[in-house]
Formats: structure tokens, C-alpha cells, sequence
């Protein structure tokens, strides 16, 4: 069969930083020219691993290969707790290989090297790995890379654009540092200082708690910096910050491999007082629980990872043995390390069981289950990968979260397909994991929204009521309210008002051919016919009181046909212009996909729309104008200030309207638009017609000519 070689490089504590290096480095060269000792087992399917068994304590850039030569710069892990990641990931890859349902007929293989927690070293050993990789799989048809690191935590490699593959079993710092920044300002400590280091991990996550922490209050007293290789006099120049500071409580982003110098120089000067917050890194570390440091670390809090008992690890790590055989190194290191013995000089015949140490302690193990899940999180994406119909045009939507033997679910804060990102057709949209094209949901102002139903009630309350209007002006017509200022005007005026609250209607629902073309004419010439209605009333209301001036004509030279020519005259410049523009650029329906997907009518001459609401604007000026030189005429029933007061409604409606249509997107701004219309009609209806109903259906015996003319007595 075909072999799969698949890289999975676990970017751990000690490459999270060394990623970003990497990536600003214009060349990339091989360091040092030996081959890096590693534990390896072959197999369809190899799996890289990274794991810091040993800390640096020089700046020197040191190889592998030394290390079974000198220790001077490098001590291994006396508490071995890397040592029992490495070995969790072993576990993990037999437990795999023995699991006949999950990968059956694929054997999992891994190639394990030590980082070092150092940048550098962390480097050659992933240009180790790379060219192993090249090495044993020239016959591979395919090599993947895919990153899932079991310790980074770093909010950097949150980043798709910069780490598109990158993946991880543990959270990101995100979580973290508003856990801290809860606890420090829930206990009152607004006065911190902070400690970090110059990695990402610490550089990126003393910015985050910085940022957040301010913005709860709170303030920091000082920041300090441990160098990669601080000398002694940095040390006790950081030691004299936290002993004058007044600040007493100290958040502290770092590995516990970098703070054993501070710490050392703290307990010895003896500097107690300080309540530490640690990040997780170091938050559990036993190193640092050691005698030496307790007086001074006493009472640190720090959040950690969740721990879990492991079936079946405890035995598996106490069945290691020594062995002389090429590619045994780590475990010899470890075993000379951990019985303090010399394996050259010793038979190795000691047993894990016979001592009690973290190493064995597997109770509950929080790094070595990241571990854990990172392995069958690669092994569940082969699985699902090599099951996914092969002629699937887009493999990366067979990748699916999966249950782990605890059924804890185990997903991956990422968009399927980002690495390879291509654009749907239009009006297409991506699915909610981003690896596949669906069609967009059309959106519109439907009368079946609730916004829609409003209006709509709206539309027939107005509709009805002035139908109600109507019927009583027609019952009383032969009233003097009604036959006052030219009763066939107001009918006339009644019926514009319809027209005005049933063109609203054309705008609900999605737009079609006929509506595109019918609403905003029905809307122009409906409202410019009821503003001539009223212009014509105002002007006879000015007309009327100078006829009482003798040798006064005005009443005589506008008459009945007069105004009939004056509301045609007024209404047919709007009549051609919205002809010409419905004849000439008829809007039409238009799917935009700027706001989802919606379906409005297109413009397509704009200017249009804004001569029809510029002339209805002018109408409005003149009535408003007129009406308020009317507005002081004796009389008991002004019709004139009524009018004015339609009229201020009138333009405050739509001097509102222009910004809010411009501003509002997709269908909000049909909405503005029906609210404005609404609003306008009810306006004229309320001021117009309604004290005029309140007359003659509750004061009848003012409806009589001389309560018209002032002459009544009230």
C-alpha cells in the first residue's frame, strides 16, 4: 500500500516562541553539523515530537551530541517530569497501534528529539526532524505537516494568518490571563508588579494581563525582564526592584526553568512578603516546591490545566529499563539521573518500583494528558483523512472533532480549509466551518417579520382610519365645517391620504418588477397630490379674509376651477418625472451580497429618487410658508394653523429620514422609509381632519356659519 508519512512537529513550551523566531529569520541555515540523538520507532505513519528534557543554563550554542560527553551547560530534569510527557506520547502511539478499530492496518511510528527549552536548540531540532523525514520517506507519495503542540499556550499562535495549521490540546493564554486579572481585582490587588522573560509565551501574555487589568482599574508598579542568560549582576539588580517596591504582589509569565536564578538569589537574601501569581507554566512545578523555596513561595496562586488519571501509564512508565543498545539515550540519561548512578558502571538493574517520585505519579497528570490527546487527535485526522470518499472535492471537510476514552470532546478555535481559502460564487456563502459554499438566505423586508406585520397594522390602522374620516365628512357634508374652504378638496385630500398609506404596502415584501417600478412613483405623486390639496386650502384660507378688504377680487379670480387647475398644475411636473424615470431607469430588483444577501430595488438612476423628494420638498415649503403668514387670521376655526402644524410635522419627518435611509443597510433602510411615510400621513391626517371630526361629532352646535366666522359666542 500507499505510506503516509506525517509529521505532526509538537511545538511544546519550548518552540512557542521559537515558531516566531523562525519566521523572521530571511534564511534559514542548519546549525551545527551532528545528527541529533532521538527516540524513533518506524511505521506508516511517523509522528515528531518535541520535549525540553533538559534546561539550559548557558548562552552557548550547545548540541545534543554533548550532552552524553559534558554537562556543564545542560542538567538533565532531576524530577524527569518532560521525560514522562515523552514517554506518555510512547504510551499513546503502542495504545493506538493495539486499537483495532481505530487506524486498523496503519502502525503509528514517532521520532522524538529534545528542544532543550531553548530557542536555538529547539530550531535544530526541527531541521533534525525535517531532514530525518526526508531520509526515511522518499518513497512516501505525500509528506504532511501539521503542528499540535500539547503546551504552547502562547496567544501569538492564536494567529491563523501567520500559523494557518497550528493546533493545539491546551488553551490558549486568552483564557488564562482573564482568570488572572479576575483573581488579582476580586481580591483587591490593584497595585501589581510583573515578571516575564523574552519569549512569546511571557511577552505576549504580560501585554494581554496588562491591557486587561488596566481596564479593570488596576495599575502596574513595575515590569521586569529576565534575559535568556542573565548574568549575576541582572539577578540581583531584578532581586533589589522587588525588595524596594511597594508593590507586594507579583504576576509572573514564565517557565520555571528561568526563574531558578531569581528565585535562588530571593531565598537567599531571604525576601518573604510577596504574594506570587503564577501562570501555569510553573504555577504546579515540583522544582520549585522544593524546601529551598518554600518560605518565599508559600501561598502562590496560578490557575492550571485539568488533571486526569491516565489507565494503564502508571505501569507502562515503570517497565523502563536501560539499555546499551543505539537510541537508548534518554533512557539511560534518565536512569543515571533518577537513581544517581553511572550506567556504564552500573548492571541498570535498580526498579521504579522500589522508589516514589513524580515521575510515577500519574494520579493526576495535566501536560501528560495534553500529550495524551494530542496523539489521538492526529490519529482520529488520519483516521477520518484515509476513511473520507476519495473522490470528495475538499478532503478537509472530513475532518471531524472526536471523543476521547473519558467522552470528553475534544475540538479545534479553528476555520476548516483557512490554509486554502477560495471564494464562493456569488451569492454563495461559506457554511459555519468555513470548508464548503451554501446559497445565501435571500433577506427582505418580509410580511412576515415582525417589523413587517408593524408596519403593515400600521399601514391599515392609518388606511382605516381615514376611511372612518371619510364616512364622516360625507355623512356631514352638507355641514358648514365641511363645506367651508371647498368640500370637494378635502375628499380629494381623503383620498391622496389613502393612497399615501396604501403605497407603503408596495415596499413590504421582496421586490418584484412591477414593485420596484410602482413604488417610489406611487409614493411621489400620492404625497405631491395631497400638498397640493393643501396648498390650494391655504390659499383659499388667505383668500377668504381678504375678501372682507373692500374692492377685493381674490375670492372671485379663485375659484372652484381655479384651484382643480392650480392641484393639476402642482401635481403634474411629478406625474412626468416620475414617468420619465420609471420609462427611462426603471429601478429593478437587485441581489446585494454587501449585507448578507439582500433583495432590494437598484437604482439605477439615483438622482431620480431625489428630484421626486426634492419637489415634494418645495410643495412642503410653499404650504408651510403660506400657512404660517395664515396662522394669526381671526378666526374660531383656523384651518391655516393647523396646516402649519401638519406641515412642521411633514419636515421633521423627512429632514429625520435622509441620514437614517443613508445609514441603515439592506432592509432597515425600506423600513425608514415606510416609518417616514407613515409618520408624515398620520401627521397630516391628526392635524387636519381630526379637530374637525371633534366639532362636528362632539360640538355640533359650533358647526354652524357663525361659529366659522368668529361670531359665535363661546
Amino acid at each position: 500500500g500507499v505510506a503516509f508519512s506525517l509529521i505532526a512537529a509538537w511545538i511544546s513550551l519550548c518552540l512557542s516562541a521559537s515558531v516566531s523566531y523562525c519566521s523572521r529569520l530571511s534564511q534559514c541555515v542548519k546549525l551545527g553539523g551532528s545528527e541529533l540523538p532521538a527516540l524513533h520507532s518506524d511505521g506508516d505513519v511517523v509522528i515528531g515530537g518535541f520535549f525540553p528534557l533538559h534546561y539550559v543554563v548557558t548562552d552557548a550554542f550547545f548540541f545534543f551530541f554533548l550532552v552524553t560527553q559534558s554537562q556543564k551547560s545542560i542538567s538533565f530534569d532531576h524530577i524527569a517530569i518532560a521525560f514522562r510527557w515523552m514517554m506518555t506520547m510512547v504510551f499513546a502511539v503502542e495504545e493506538i497501534n493495539h486499537n483495532s478499530s481505530l487506524l486498523p492496518g496503519v502502525k503509528l511510528g514517532y521520532h522524538i528529539i529534545d528542544c532543550c527549552d531553548h530557542i536555538p536548540t529547539g530550531l535544530q531540532a526541527l531541521f533534525s526532524l525535517l531532514r530525518h523525514s526526508k531520509t526515511v520517506d522518499k518513497s512516501s507519495t505525500c509528506l504532511y505537516y501539521s503542528p499540535v503542540s500539547y503546551f504552547s499556550t502562547c496567544t501569538c499562535l492564536t494567529d491563523k494568518h501567520l500559523y494557518p495549521s497550528f493546533l493545539r490540546t491546551v488553551p490558549s493564554d486568552l483564557f488564562q490571563v482573564r482568570g488572572l486579572v479576575k483573581l488579582v481585582t476580586f481580591l483587591g490587588w490593584f497595585w501589581v508588579g510583573t515578571i516575564g522573560t523574552m519569549d512569546d509565551y511571557s511577552l505576549y501574555g504580560i501585554q494581554a494581563f496588562s491591557n486587561q487589568f488596566g481596564r479593570q482599574g488596576g495599575c502596574v508598579a513595575f515590569h521586569l525582564t529576565i534575559p535568556t542568560s542573565p548574568t549575576m549582576a541582572e539577578i540581583q539588580e531584578m532581586t533589589d526592584t522587588l525588595e524596594s517596591s511597594t508593590a507586594r504582589v507579583v504576576v509572573v509569565f514564565a517557565t520555571e526553568g528561568k526563574l531558578l536564578n531569581l528565585f535562588s538569589e530571593l531565598a537567599q537574601r531571604n525576601v518573604t512578603g510577596i504574594q506570587w501569581i503564577a501562570s501555569e507554566a510553573w504555577v504546579t512545578s515540583s522544582r520549585l516546591a522544593s524546601p529551598q523555596f518554600l518560605d518565599i513561595l508559600q501561598g502562590t496562586l496560578g490557575f492550571t490545566f485539568p488533571g486526569v488519571s491516565i489507565p494503564g501509564l502508571k505501569e507502562f512508565l515503570l517497565n523502563v529499563r536501560p539499555s546499551p543498545k543505539p537510541g537508548m539515550e534518554f533512557f539511560n540519561m534518565f536512569w543515571e539521573e533518577h537513581f544517581g548512578c553511572n550506567f556504564h558502571y552500573n548492571s541498570g538493574s535498580e526498579d521504579l518500583r522500589n522508589t516514589d517520585s513524580s515521575y510515577s505519579d500519574v494520579s493526576q497528570v495535566r501536560i501528560s494528558y495534553n500529550v495524551y490527546k494530542a496523539v489521538y487527535a492526529v490519529a482520529h485526522a488520519l483516521h477520518t483523512f484515509l476513511n473520507c470518499d476519495s473522490n470528495h472535492q475538499d478532503m478537509l471537510i472530513c475532518k471531524e472533532n472526536f471523543h476521547n476514552v473519558y467522552t470528553h470532546i475534544v475540538t479545534f478555535c479553528v476555520p476548516k480549509g483557512s490554509t486554502e481559502c477560495t471564494k464562493c460564487p456569488e451569492y454563495f456563502w461559506s457554511d459555519k466551518e468555513k470548508v464548503k459554499c451554501v446559497a445565501g438566505e435571500e433577506e427582505f423586508l418580509s410580511f412576515y417579520d415582525t417589523m413587517g406585520i408593524i408596519l403593515v397594522a400600521l399601514t391599515l390602522l392609518g388606511f382605516l382610519l381615514t376611511t372612518i374620516i371619510t364616512i364622516v365628512f360625507h355623512s356631514f357634508r352638507f355641514t358648514p365645517i365641511v363645506k367651508a374652504n371647498n368640500s370637494e378638496i378635502s375628499f380629494l385630500l381623503l383620498l391622496s391620504l389613502k393612497l399615501c398609506f396604501l403605497c407603503s404596502l408596495v415596499f413590504i415584501g421582496q421586490p418584484s418588477w412591477w414593485t420596484c417600478r410602482l413604488r417610489q412613483a406611487a409614493f411621489g405623486i400620492s404625497f405631491v397630490l395631497c400638498l397640493s390639496c393643501l396648498l390650494v386650502k391655504t390659499i383659499v384660507v388667505l383668500l377668504a379674509f381678504r375678501t372682507n378688504v373692500p374692492g377685493s377680487r381674490g375670492r372671485k379670480l379663485f375659484g372652484t376651477s381655479q384651484q382643480r387647475i392650480l392641484i393639476i398644475c402642482a401635481t403634474a411636473p411629478q406625474i412626468c418625472l416620475c414617468s420619465g424615470w420609471v420609462l427611462g431607469a426603471p429601478p429593478f430588483p437587485f441581489r446585494n451580497p454587501n449585507y448578507q444577501i439582500v433583495v432590494e430595488c437598484k437604482e439605477p438612476w439615483p438622482p431620480g429618487f431625489y428630484l421626486v423628494l426634492g419637489y415634494i420638498g418645495l410643495l412642503a415649503f410653499v404650504c408651510l410658508l403660506l400657512a404660517f403668514f395664515g396662522r394669526k387670521l381671526p378666526d374660531t376655526f383656523n384651518e391655516a394653523k393647523f396646516i402649519s402644524f401638519s406641515m412642521l410635522i411633514f419636515w421633521a419627518v423627512w429632514i429625520s429620514f435622509i441620514p437614517a435611509y443613508v445609514s441603515s443597510p439592506g432592509k432597515f433602510s425600506v423600513a425608514v422609509e415606510i416609518f417616514a411615510i407613515l409618520a408624515s400621513s398620520f401627521g397630516l391626517l391628526l392635524c387636519i381632519f381630526v379637530p374637525k371630526c371633534y366639532i362636528i361629532l362632539l360640538h355640533p352646535e359650533r358647526n354652524i356659519k357663525k361659529g366659522m366666522t368668529g361670531k359665535y359666542p363661546r
